[in-house]
């Protein structure tokens, strides 16, 4: 009889401990829910594309708050002279041997076609490793920190190139892969938004604590990387790109149309600007911040100009008509360029964070109408190659970008104006093959299918 009473006692108690519960994880659960409905929505889940999604935002989370530890240990720790000394030697020790090692990755890639899912994994799990390598030297920022720095950049890069060749097994029916790869996009950007300030916070417990969220991190993306369709290691149908041939034997992406070739040289340009304004203004806004602004304040305003352009070229790009993405891209260029000339010649605050949303917003639209140029004019059984070794020039331009920022002398008006050349450039190059080459396309959406 005791032991009915208790039990009955306990039923209560029992129930309100579960009720509670339940009200405690109702916000979490249902936000999860509610997250899985977007990323799976038009088919994307039963593609498998809706994985992919929730697998760039992983990678997006965990890469930002790398990014947080190392700009906290490698620039904004120490005075402004040591910390030009520190990025150099990060550039130096980083970006040196990846421009060695970004060529090859694309075509490394190519030869495990069966092992996509496995490249993904591998690729999170070598940076979950290396974050917890790193948090042991990153309050002192000593040399040992480099070499690890060196790795996660290659990982992540990695990741990237077979991201952009799997995204075509993976698409629902009647979409385009434009719309995927701006909804990918669109979550890795998302994922950054919302963990940016969570490493922010970490790093205020201590240097290592964003290393550790990390290794957390992307010890999920290995694991949500195997959850990936077996397609997606499915090699049927493709062969690696043929390239055009100098005397038989050297390639280059020029056999896969004057179209691609000319979007690419443009895709280049902003993502060498891009590399440039990230260390330029770096180091500039710390040493001469905008007026009446403090340093930190002058960063954060370029920084979040440049996101909401990129993340708002991304939402264009899902929705806007292309009768010709050429000429999306030569106007990219165009407004590129002319915002570059603007930031040139009247330098301050307002123009400069012109220039970083105008810089996010047309490489983002540019990048999607590249997209669309290698899906009509690059046959299937090619079309994942190309998107590798694309990417892997487009990583390259970045890195050449970031060098000359790092070299610049810290002269505001002097930096807008090379920001002006790198476009002037682009704009040389590309514009005229690409509005030679311009042609109506089908009736559909830079996004959907029409």
């Amino acid at each position: 009889m005791a032991a009915a009473r208790s039990s009955d006692d306990a039923g209560p108690l029992r129930r309100t401990g579960r009720a509670v519960g339940h009200a405690l994880r109702l916000p979490f659960t249902a936000s999860a829910r509610g997250i899985r409905r977007a990323t799976h929505a038009h088919g994307a889940g039963e593609s498998g594309l809706g994985k992919l999604i929730e697998l760039h935002a992983v990678n997006g989370a965990g890469d930002v708050m790398i990014t947080v530890a190392l700009a906290s240990t490698v620039f904004f720790s120490v005075p402004t002279d040591e910390a030009r000394g520190r990025v150099a030697l990060y550039l130096a020790v980083t970006m040196a041997p990846f421009t060695l090692l970004a060529p090859v990755i694309g075509p490394l890639l190519d030869r495990v076609p069966h092992g996509r899912r496995a490249a993904m994994a591998a690729a999170m799990l070598t940076r979950a490793i290396l974050a917890i390598a790193m948090s042991t030297f990153v309050a002192t920022g000593g040399l040992e920190l480099y070499p690890a720095a060196l790795g996660v950049l290659v990982a992540s890069k990695a990741y990237g190139v077979v991201r952009s060749a799997v995204v075509p097994r993976l698409l629902p029916p009647n979409f385009s892969l434009v719309r995927a790869n701006s909804r990918v996009t669109l979550a890795g950007l998302l994922a950054t938004g919302v963990a940016a300030p969570i490493g922010a916070g970490l790093q205020i417990v201590g240097p290592q604590w964003p290393l550790y969220g990390a290794c957390l991190i992307f010890t999920g993306g290995t694991i949500l990387a195997f959850t990936l369709p077996p397609k997606v290691d499915s090699a049927k149908g493709e062969r690696k790109a043929q390239l055009v041939r100098h005397g038989e034997k050297r390639p280059s992406l020029r056999s896969v149309g004057p179209s691609v070739l000319h979007g690419l040289q443009a895709n280049a340009s902003h993502r060498a600007l891009s590399g440039f304004l990230t260390f330029f203004l770096a180091f500039l806004l710390r040493e001469h911040p905008l007026a009446g602004q403090s340093a930190a304040v002058s960063l954060g305003i370029v920084g979040v100009s440049a996101g909401v352009g990129n993340a708002l070229g991304t939402a264009v790009g899902s929705l806007l008509k292309s009768r010709g993405p050429e000429l999306i891209i030569a106007t990219m260029l165009g407004l590129a360029l002319t915002a570059a000339i603007f930031a040139a010649v009247f330098y301050g605050g307002l123009a400069v964070a012109v220039l970083g949303a105008v810089a996010g917003l047309t490489q983002a639209l540019s990048k999607l109408s590249l997209d669309a140029t290698i899906q009509r004019d690059v046959p299937e059984e090619v079309r994942t190659s190309a998107f590798a070794r694309s990417e892997t020039l487009l990583q390259m331009s970045w890195v050449v970008g970031g060098a000359i920022g790092i070299a610049l002398p810290l002269n505001g008006s002097l930096g807008m104006s090379v920001a002006a050349g790198i476009m002037g450039l682009g704009a040389l190059a590309a514009v005229r093959g690409l509005i030679r080459t311009s042609r109506p396309a089908p009736a559909q959406h830079l996004g959907h299918q029409g």
